[in-house]
């Protein structure tokens, strides 16, 4: 198993492949350890591509992705994609991958969702095996796999997780869960309890819980409610749902209320942005994502101090080693 210390990285979003990458060589000029990119993050180029490409144009700094959808593509094709990002640059892939959820997988895909953790666990299984052995004999209730690959390299392989069952098969099978859109005490009463419970149940460390977390710098908290908008899609997600129902939050309906903005995004100064995610190492998260909210009025200066709040809260994090 491939663990990696703790970190305050930056979730990229950019529009095209080459503002990706210079918004990556930002990152590392700022002394940003690790950049991320999710399903829709390169406009919608693939990500995994893109990160070649990225790792390539860079020298230090580490990429994940958060996530890779597994439907849609074989997890042989996955693990190859990974092996190859690992041969460009040893060590400095963090490749996460989930079931994403019904409405994008099945409209867009038309994939049959049934059984999306099962899917979730094979899938870790399969690219595991491949990546650790070389070989890989795997038939399983919704993929199978038959191959052989040489030269094999194990990567940091992380998987998303929202609910209960899902953080435990990530203490059980990865080396780490990434979140998404929850409650920090929701991360601390219910996710990581069952990372514990998954990884003591296959006798093994328990993994990171990597909180990947809105933020916007800025003392404008109504700019906050405004710009927050731009995340209301997933209360129409019902895994989503239930698990902010789990946080406590039951009176949702086609917006966020205020209260869950607040729990859920992180603003202020500079310094006050930083301190808001060094508290959640600090409250037991191996890691933290910030995903920068994007004002829209001043994009460049926006994703400017986002850059400059992250590095900060890294540096921090890094100096009470």
């Amino acid at each position: 198993m491939v663990y990696k210390e703790s970190s305050i990285g930056i979730s990229i979003q950019a529009n095209n492949s080459l503002n990706f990458i210079s918004s990556i060589l930002q990152a590392e000029a700022a002394g940003i350890r690790v950049a991320w990119t999710t399903i829709g993050g390169v406009g919608g180029a693939d990500p995994l591509t893109v990160s070649a490409a990225a790792l390539t144009a860079t020298k230090n700094i580490e990429i994940g992705t958060a996530i890779i959808p597994t439907w849609p593509r074989h997890p042989i094709i996955i693990a190859q994609q990974a092996l190859a990002l690992e041969q460009l640059a040893p060590g400095r892939l963090r490749l996460g991958i989930g079931p994403s959820h019904e409405p994008m997988m099945a409209g867009n895909y038309g994939v049959n969702w049934e059984k999306p953790l099962t899917n979730l666990k094979e899938y870790l299984q399969i690219i595991r095996m491949l990546l650790e052995t070389g070989e890989v004999n795997f038939q399983g209730q919704t993929v199978s796999a038959i191959a052989k690959i040489k030269d094999p390299y194990p990567v940091t392989l992380m998987a998303s997780a929202l609910r209960q069952r899902s953080f435990e098969a990530c203490g059980e099978l990865t080396d780490g869960a990434i979140s998404w859109m929850c409650p920090k005490q929701f991360l601390i009463d219910h996710a990581l309890p069952a990372l514990q419970i998954g990884a003591e149940r296959a006798n093994r460390p328990i993994p990171p819980l990597v909180a990947h977390v809105p933020m916007l710098v800025t003392d404008d908290r109504k700019k906050v409610y405004t710009l927050a908008k731009q995340l209301q899609r997933y209360t129409t997600i019902p895994f989503y749902r239930a698990m902010f129902e789990k946080a406590g939050y039951t009176d949702i309906d086609e917006q966020y209320p205020k209260t869950l903005i607040d729990d859920l995004v992180v603003s202020g100064s500079e310094s006050e942005v930083a301190e808001h995610l060094v508290n959640y190492i600090n409250a037991g998260c191996g890691e933290v994502i910030a995903a920068p909210i994007i004002d829209p009025d001043s994009p460049a200066e926006s994703f400017e101090k986002a850059v400059a709040a992250i590095a900060l809260a890294d540096s921090k994090l890094k100096s009470k080693k």
